[in-house]
């Protein structure tokens, strides 16, 4: 006797039609926000491709590259915030595979592979409120899917800040000076690392990070970023 269980079809995580045993079905995979056109430096979506937007030719970033599959934009936006919200690690882990294949396809393309992958750290007071850090399970499921070290613990919070959600770009500057540091006795001599995060807006918190990689002999540091945030308005 075959249960009907076992004959159960996948359906798309997005529209809940079959998938053929694919989280996201052929259809809706297409019609995602895929990043496009954007800045060589920081991959914020612009009209035409291979350009460098105005922000990074007027102020050079510290961190060299970036590499976001999509736009942050629907669905893309509503898989983040369930998986980073509602604990939705399904969600998340399909969002991951996907960045996978991204990165994979990139150093096909000539991208230089990281030696090490460093997650955002969250505040001890918002990983206790929400559970989990979403850029650490991010990093751990890359790692794993890429074959690169994951270092957890090495980058860390020193102090509490209020959420960079309700800052404008300035603001969010000033809030992450001297906030994040490594582990004392740590350097970073001509290593070259990726910083992991769900979602890159302003750069603010990559710019305060690669700055700290940086001092600590970082030759180059990338960042790994489900989305980017379009300008407001775009």
């Amino acid at each position: 006797m075959v249960y009907k269980w076992l004959k159960k079809e996948q359906t798309c995580l997005l529209c809940d039609e079959p998938s053929d045993s694919q989280p996201i079905c052929s259809a809706c995979e297409l019609e995602l926000p895929w990043l496009g056109a954007h800045c060589r430096i920081c991959a914020l979506p612009l009209p035409v491709t291979g350009q460098i937007c105005g922000e990074c030719l007027k102020r050079l970033p510290t961190f060299d590259h970036v590499q976001a599959p999509w736009r942050f934009a629907f669905p893309v936006d509503s898989l983040i915030g369930r998986f980073k919200h509602r604990a939705d690690w399904p969600s998340g882990r399909i969002l991951a595979e996907q960045l996978q294949q991204h990165l994979e396809h990139a150093y096909g393309e000539g991208l230089t592979r990281p030696e090490m992958l460093l997650p955002v750290p969250l505040s001890r007071q918002r990983l206790r409120q929400r559970g989990f850090n979403q850029a650490g399970m991010l990093a751990d499921w890359l790692a794993r899917m890429l074959g690169i070290p994951c270092n957890p613990h090495l980058l860390r919070r020193t102090r509490e800040t209020p959420a960079q959600q309700q800052l404008d770009a300035v603001a969010r500057r000033r809030n992450l000076r001297q906030v994040f540091a490594l582990l004392p006795g740590h350097t970073l001599e001509n290593r070259h690392i990726a910083v992991v995060d769900d979602v890159l807006t302003t750069g603010a918190t990559a710019e305060a990070i690669a700055r700290v990689l940086k001092q600590a002999g970082a030759q180059r540091v990338d960042v790994y970023c489900l989305a980017r945030t379009p300008k407001p308005g775009d």
